[in-house]
């Protein structure tokens, strides 16, 4: 087992970036890599296996490219480039800077920060229709607005309509106050604050009083034909085989579709069959229709978001075994009897 060394040049801002506070990124790294990290006079020396060294080396590519684009290095950005470097999938993280979709209202540019993200921009962009299906924190539904603003602002299409099943949370909330509007207005919250970071609530107000963006629960879209518009179905693991079925049949000429869901997240009524599942099986031939699969790697919340998505991944993947082993139990009992 041959120890090598390698050296990167750094200036001391950039160090600070990429070591983190106290170096908490350094020693996440050298737990991952198990290697050592020296930075002395403006260079970092890297010490250990030359595959860990290349793999290290790979890391902080990554991470001084993001430090000196002036993006804010955090321990999800460390981790999701420890990730690539161990997948070795290193190379396509380059892609990632090139595509900027739109910036928020206050600059800040909108863009794909895993390469689960970019190929789901990627399906978007290609496919009249496209599922985007992945736990929470993944940005399918935020990427899917920042697609609408942009092909709004471009005149690709006339108007952006968003919608969602209006289905309560796995709590009852009672009858509440208000005019219809009123009433259906919290389902929606999440659509509205990211549409107030994309076009401002000015501008958004603005739009949505011409009728060039609507806000509306899925059981408003019955009977009506949506033509050059992009439609984002939100939450659609809540919708009924019925409801899917429904919405799909609604999209017209020149209109782009997003659905977007998390299997793992349903609040319908138990032993109620869920429209995405059943459309994700009869769609998955139908050319013109992309899904794209994020998974707790492209979690861009904090990271103990993403890691509370892999401990219940965990925890449902082994309940599913117990329950395969006793069903299998059961049958071979039967059998014996």
């Amino acid at each position: 087992m041959s120890i090598s060394e390698r050296t990167i040049e750094v200036t001391v801002e950039e160090q600070k970036a990429v070591f983190g506070q106290l170096d908490s990124f350094v020693k996440i790294i050298e737990r991952a890599l198990n290697v050592t990290l020296i930075a002395r006079n403006g260079e970092i020396k890297l010490i250990g296996e030359a595959t860990a060294l290349e793999k290290a080396q790979n890391v902080f590519d990554q991470l001084l490219k993001k430090a000196r684009a002036g993006e804010e290095i955090n321990e999800q950005s460390v981790n999701y480039a420890l990730a690539l470097s161990l997948t070795e999938k290193t190379e396509l993280a380059a892609e990632l800077d090139k595509e900027i979709i739109c910036h928020t209202i206050q600059g800040k540019p909108v863009k794909p920060k895993t390469v689960g993200q970019k190929n789901y921009t990627d399906l978007i962009a290609k496919n009249m229709i496209t599922f985007g299906v992945g736990p929470a924190g993944t940005g399918k539904t935020y990427l899917a607005m920042a697609m609408a603003v942009r092909a709004f602002k471009n005149d690709e299409i006339s108007r952006i309509i968003l919608t969602r099943p209006a289905i309560e949370a796995g709590e009852k909330l009672g009858f509440l106050p208000g005019d219809l509007q009123s009433k259906v207005d919290p389902y929606l919250r999440p659509l509205y604050d990211a549409l107030f970071q994309l076009m401002g609530a000015e501008n958004f107000h603005k739009n949505m009083e011409k009728g060039l963006i609507e806000v509306a629960p899925l059981a408003y879209m019955r009977g009506r034909t949506l033509d050059n518009a992009f439609i984002i179905l939100d939450e659609a693991q809540n919708t009924t085989p019925a409801q899917m079925k429904m919405f799909l049949t609604r999209i017209g000429f020149g209109s782009k579709a997003v659905i977007t869901g998390d299997i793992t997240q349903k609040d319908l009524a138990p032993g109620q069959v869920s429209g995405l599942d059943i459309a994700l099986e009869v769609l998955k031939k139908t050319e013109g229709i992309g899904v794209a699969r994020l998974s707790a790697i492209d979690v861009v919340r904090h990271p103990l978001v993403q890691a509370i998505v892999e401990a219940y991944e965990r925890y449902e993947k082994k309940q599913g075994e117990k329950r395969e082993k006793a069903k299998t139990d059961r049958k071979t009992k039967r059998g014996k009897a």
